[in-house]
């Protein structure tokens, strides 16, 4: 199974406004570039949103058959990158994952989910 999400602003921002985590590097280029980052920076948090979407979907559609989930973040993430989330679930419901960028950068790391079955 795999899921390719190009990372937009107005999702950034939407994100932002539905999760409430409005830090400025998320939505102000000029303050993110004064932190040192290159611009404004997708949230992990979405990131992580995408990989459950892609174990629910394994899972049948049915998120409460989503034991855990977890991962480690491992790139940033800018409006514009295109980002492929895989991963299969095995026999006993362990679902390894993984998420790069168009580049091959890994954005995830030790990215997985349990399910139930």
């Amino acid at each position: 199974m795999t899921y390719t999400v190009e990372f937009t602003r107005e999702q950034i921002r939407a994100y932002a406004e539905a999760s409430g985590d409005n830090n400025p590097i998320h939505l102000d280029d000029d303050f993110a570039r004064k932190v040192g980052l290159p611009g404004v920076i997708a949230h992990g948090m979405l990131q992580m949103g995408v990989m459950a979407n892609l174990a629910v979907a394994a899972a049948g559609g049915d998120p409460r058959r989503i034991k855990r989930l977890g991962c480690r973040f491992a790139a940033m993430v800018l409006p514009g990158d295109k980002a492929t989330f895989s991963g299969e679930a095995d026999a006993n419901g362990r679902m390894e994952i993984t998420a790069a960028k168009q580049d091959g950068e890994r954005i995830l790391t030790k990215a997985f989910a349990e399910i139930r079955s």
